[in-house]
Order: C-alpha cells, then structure tokens, then sequence
C-alpha cells in the first residue's frame, strides 16, 4: 500500500492531520500483533492513515455514503491483515475512537454514532468477503487440485494424497465430500468443528437433512441442476441445524467434480462459519433502528415500516397518531435531563403496551416526539381507538424525583388510503394536526383536514416569504381618510399596510401581521410603515392649496405590541420626523387597548415621551380589552377609537337605545378627561349624524371611503375645499 500525496499536506492549524494520526497510531497498536505483514510497525501505521482517513471523510461527508468502509474492509485485508483478531479490534478502535479523533460539530452526536455504526457494518462486511474470496481462490484451487490427482500416475498418487490431505485438514473453512446423492463421504476437522465436534453427526447424513427454514426456494433448485451436471457450482448464504438445536450460518459454496471423461462424479462443500458476524450485523442493525434511550424503533426504522405501508396497494389502508408531550420542555428544566429521560421511557413503555395488536407499531422521532402506526382493514375506527388508549395510558400519574407528573399529548391522526400518498407528506400532515390539537388546548387529538393542512401550508410559506418580501418592496399602503364630524372635512388619514404577494395577491395585515410579529420582522416593518407614511404626510402638507383642510393633516400610525417592547422605538420615532420634517402633532400612534390592560410604567415610558415631544397617541379598539376605565387617567392616549361593535346598532332605524347610552357615556367620559373620540366602522350618513349629535370628534368608515392610495385623499382634500 502507498502513501497518497496528501498526507504530507500543508500546514494543520485546526489538528485535524494530527488527531486523525493519533487515531491511525492507535490503531495500529491495536491490529499490530495479529497481522502476517513484513513491515515495522511504524510502516504499518503509515499504511493504516489513507484508511483511517476515508473513515474521517464518511463520517463528515455531507451526504452519507457507506462505500468507504467497504474499501477500509478490503484494505485490510490486502495489508495481510487476515488474523480475524484484527477485525474484532478493528471494530472495537473505530467505535471507541474514531467518533472522539474524528467527529464533528457540524453533526448531532446521535447521528454521528448512528453513522459509525453503519461505517462499522460495512467495514466488516467488505473484510469478511475479501477474506472469503482470498481463502477460497486459495483452498478451491488447492482442494480440485487434491482431488484430480487421485486420477493421476501412480508416481505421483503418494504426494498429491499428501497435498490433499494437508490442505483438506488444515483448512481454517469447512470443506466435505459428498456423492451425487447427496451423502456425505468426507469432512474436515473445520467442518466438524462447524456442527458441534462430533464426526458421526455429520459424516454419513445426507444433504436433505439440512433443510432449513429460512433456506429460499432456489436453494434446492440450483442443487438439483448441480447434481444433474447442469452447472458447475453455485454460492449462497444458508443457515444449518447443529445437533444442539442451535442455528449454524454460512457462505456455502457447492462445486461439481468431474471424473476423466467429464461426467459428474463429486460434489464439493466449502462452508464458511458466518454466525457471528451476521450477529453482529444483526446488532448493528439493531442499534441504527431503535431509540438508544426507549429502545423503541426509531426514525429510520418507522419511515421504513411507512415506506412500506404506503406502496402496498390501492386496497391497503393506515392510520397514523403524531404524539406531542405537552409541557415536557418544563420538566425537563425544572427536574434536569436525567429525569426527564426517566419520564419518556416510562411514556415509551406506556405507548408499547397501547400498540400491540397485528399491524401496530410504536417509535420515537426524536424528543418528546413519538409515532403509533396501524395497518389494515377498519383503520377509520382503529386509529382513534388507539389515539383514546394512549390518551389514557398517559392519564396516569408519573412518579419522579418524590413527585407525581401527570403527562399530556396532542395527537394528530392522519389516516386513509395508502396509496399515492409519500412518507413526507403523511408526517407533514400529522405534524401540522398535531400542532391544531396543542393549539385547542392539549391532551386531545385532532383528525387531519385537508383545508386546514393547506392553510396551514400557506401561513408556512408566508411566514418563509416574510423576511425576503419587504427587501423586494412587495409591501405597500393605502390610506383611509379620518373625517372631521362638524365639518366634514378631511382631518387626516390613517396607514393601512398590505402585502402584493406573487401568488396569493394583495393579503390584509390580519393574514401577515401575526405573522411578522411571532418571527421578529413587525419592528423592521413597523418602522418602514412609520417612515413612508410620515413622507406621505409631508408631501400633502406641501402639495396640498392652502384652505384645502380645516388645520395640518395628520397621519395615524398602527403600533404592535411587539414594537412597544422595542427599545429602539423612540429614538426610531424621532429621526423619522426630524429627517422627514414633519412637526409630532402631525402623527398620531395608534395602540390597541388591549396591548395596554395591566401595562407597567417601562412599558408606558416610551409612549410618555413621545406624548410629551407632542405625538398623539390613539386607544384603537376601545371598548373591547376589558379595561377599567378609571385607568385611562394613567394612560398617555390623547384620542380614544371607539371599537366598530358600539355603534353597529346605529345603522338601523331607529338606533339601538342601549348603544346610544353606551357610546353617549364614553363620549361625556372622554371629553371630561380632554381624550378627542374616532369612531371606526361608519357606513351609512344616518350613523354619521347619530355620532355627531353624540359628540363624537372625527370618524372614518365606507361611507366616505374605502382605504386607497394616497391620491384618494388629495382627492376628497379638494371636493371638501369646494
């Protein structure tokens, strides 16, 4: 083997050359010994690095790939590295240190042993079949080789018995003799050893004894061709009863022999005891589809289980539960990991005893998360059946740490027929009714909508689209005029923020505000709003002919909650208007009263200096919050919104008397603490006079316009100087 010229690279300033040659001298140390090679064990080592780092670049491959340990595994082998010692300590170093010498950040630690394993498993795979392949060139060879000689001159028939007998005996495979009828003449020690140590339980029995299971059908097939001199020989992995009722695996491999002439005479066995590596790859396997911590089946295991559900027909039918704990996060935090890893393996055990009919299974995702799947007919009545038992095996109180936890799950239920349907789309959709079951409060489980899928789909993509559409200036405003109720002139405007999205078109702000506001993006967009409307409000200042309006127009800004707790807000304020030029009292910040009830003094200092610097700030949606009114004398709100619900009575003849007392009594207590009264939601010109006899100061509505673009305003501006 060479060096490749790479590992004599540039300078390492981040170790990985020197901790993957710590690696490679560690194991090289450990194979050593059990190595037939002629070099020094520093030569050795050197052969040992290109390996070593082929098992590195697996394991930080981006997209996985097992091939590289199956070139370790022949690798090994070319380097004379036969002794089976070598690979047991080979599998040993790679799993106890390749991951510490090796591994990576850039992957969780569950996935990094998840793919050691699987390096592992193909590693010794390739070993064993180089091995086999090396031994049976070798022995075949040599076994025909004995064999034929029996035909041989007499001179020659002393040495070549001698030939055979060494390499028939000596063999470290099985090898026997059988006639064409399938008894069995010869056995080595090796083969004997193989069935339990004791010759007559093996020599004299025939081949049809040997029937197993687990053996396919072509098995016997390609014998009976064999026997029949249709061909030569055949190679298969076969399982054998030994006399103890244990099971013996193997790499068979059956040749035909032939005497002189060419008609069949022999058939020769090389066996090849495969039962501990299939165990360890059984292991292998074990540990890359089950949940280390619950020793449920986990991920991989379960999409593979689906995969194979989904394409088993157009008949076929599942159903499937998406189990969230709800408030484990807190456990976690308050008891410690240890105890939350306690609590989820007695949830497992739980959900297991739930899950035990044909067709069922259960499996960990990750977390808290969990999976129960069930197949067959009646999945319609199935699966809720099984969503109501593990709502009832988790009612039961936990114990932990002294403590009784009592466990909740929202369950999304996705069940229907299996065909046409991917493993991704099936989890999606139980993931999203999943989260409808949490958001209806919990401990419940919802049955999955196709329209509350999609809807759920498109608030994803929005919430996606979000941070990218305001930088491609996909937002823009329309404006509704604010009307002054003695006059009827236009007393200002308030700042409606839509969205022209690609697909979907123009989207109100209840489709994206909540939205931006759980993603962090409401406080660059809020100040976006604040600057083009503060420059729309300018520019009418100034365009607008003198006498056009009663006083200076004002604009009416919408604050989220989100931008109240922004500590940049005033600051942000202030060198809009000042760059801008727009005098304070010519903007007005709306809040809802709500984002107010139960407010502290930090959260109203913001809004107290900008009342003080001179900026209006407006209580929107008064009426419904709840609060006590005794506290808008606390509040710094010049102007109070009159919520659209108050005065709905009063677009019927005659008004509703109860919502004329109501309103009639804001007013009076607005005005007697100086606080002007908008009334939203105006559409009829009788509704408009009820208000204004009422007291009401400026109102806006349909009746004198729907929000547009600015230019609608400049418009009524000029009808009302008319």
């Amino acid at each position: 083997m060479s060096v490749p010229e790479e590992a004599a690279g540039p300078a390492d300033p981040d170790g990985l050359e020197d901790r993957l040659r710590r690696f490679a001298t560690i194991w090289s140390r450990a194979i050593f010994p059990a190595t037939a090679t002629p070099l020094t064990r520093a030569e050795f080592e050197e052969c040992l690095l290109p390996l070593a780092r082929l098992l590195r670049d697996a394991l930080h491959a981006r997209s996985f790939d097992t091939t590289p340990g199956g070139t370790v595994g022949a690798g090994l082998v070319a380097a004379h590295c036969t002794d089976p010692e070598a690979l047991n300590r080979t599998l040993g170093v790679i799993d106890s240190y390749l991951i510490l010498y090796c591994g990576t950040d850039a992957l969780p630690a569950e996935d990094s042993r998840a793919r050691c394993a699987r390096l592992q498993h193909t590693l010794a795979a390739a070993y064993a079949q180089a091995l086999r392949e090396r031994t049976l060139a070798e022995q075949e060879a040599i076994a025909r080789s004995a064999l034929a000689a029996r035909s041989d001159a007499e001179d020659a028939l002393h040495a070549t018995q001698t030939r055979f007998h060494a390499v028939f005996e000596g063999a470290a495979i099985g090898i026997g003799i059988g006639d064409l009828d399938g008894n069995v003449l010869e056995v080595n020690d090796t083969l004997t050893q193989m069935f339990g140590g004791l010759e007559h339980h093996v020599r004299s029995r025939n081949i049809s004894e040997w029937v197993h299971p687990e053996d396919s059908p072509h098995v016997w097939r390609m014998y009976s061709e064999l026997v029949r001199g249709e061909r030569e020989h055949f190679r298969v992995e076969k399982a054998f009863y030994r006399n103890d009722g244990t099971v013996l695996w193997t790499n068979l491999t059956l040749s035909l022999l032939r005497d002189a002439e060419g008609a069949p005479q022999y058939q020769l066995a090389l066996m090849e005891d495969t039962t501990e590596r299939r165990l360890l790859n059984l292991r292998l396997r074990y540990e890359a589809t089950h949940d280390a911590l619950t020793g449920l089946p986990n991920r991989t295991l379960f999409f593979e289980r689906l995969e194979k559900t989904l394409a088993a027909g157009d008949d076929a039918r599942f159903g499937l539960c998406y189990l969230d704990l709800d408030g484990f996060k807190a456990i976690n935090d308050s008891l410690g990991h240890s105890s939350g890893d306690r609590l989820l393996v007695e949830v497992a055990d739980r959900l297991q005893s739930c899950a035990t009919a044909q067709g069922e299974m259960v499996a960990r995702i990750g977390g808290d998360e969990f999976v129960a799947l069930t197949t067959g007919p009646g999945t319609e009545g199935k699966v809720t059946d099984l969503a109501s038992r593990i709502l009832n095996v988790l009612a039961t109180p936990i114990r932990l740490e002294g403590r009784e936890f009592t466990v909740r799950g929202s369950i999304g239920i996705v069940e229907g027929p299996s065909a046409g349907r991917s493993p991704a789309e099936v989890l999606r959709s139980a993931d999203i009714t999943m989260y409808r079951a949490k958001a209806a409060g919990g401990n419940r489980y919802e049955v999955a909508d196709p329209e509350a899928d999609a809807r759920a789909i498109t608030r994803h993509g929005l919430t996606t689209a979000l941070p990218t559409a305001l930088e491609r200036g996909e937002f823009f405003i329309e404006y509704q005029p604010l009307v002054d109720l003695d006059d009827g002139t236009v007393h200002g405007a308030e700042a409606l923020v839509r969205w022209s999205h690609p697909q979907h078109g123009v989207l109100g702000p209840d489709r994206f505000i909540p939205l931006a506001e759980h993603t962090g993006l409401i406080v660059p967009l809020g100040r976006w709003v604040l600057e083009q409307s503060v420059r729309q409000a300018r520019f009418w200042q100034q365009e607008l002919p003198e006498g056009a309006l009663g006083g200076p127009l004002r604009i009416n800004v919408n604050l989220s909650p989100a931008q109240l707790h922004h500590p940049g807000l005033v600051a942000d304020t202030v060198e809009v208007l000042e760059r801008i030029g727009l005098p304070p009292g010519s903007l007005c910040l709306e809040v809802t009263e709500s984002a107010l009830i139960g407010a502290d003094e930090d959260l109203l200092k913001p809004l107290r200096q900008l009342a003080e610097m001179g900026v209006d700030i407006a209580l929107d949606d008064f009426g419904t919050g709840y609060s006590n009114l005794a506290n808008l004398r606390r509040l710094p709100v010049s102007v109070l919104k009159l919520d659209r619900s108050f005065t709905q009575g009063m677009q019927q003849h005659p008004a509703d008397p109860v919502d004329l007392k109501i309103v009639e009594g804001i007013v009076s207590l607005a005005h007697s603490l100086e606080l002007a009264v908008t009334v939203e939601g105006v559409e009829t010109g009788a509704q408009a006079e009820q208000l204004r006899r009422l007291g009401c100061d400026t109102a806006q509505g349909w009746y004198y316009a729907r929000p547009g673009p600015p230019e609608q305003l400049h418009t009524l501006s000029l009808a009302d100087a008319v």
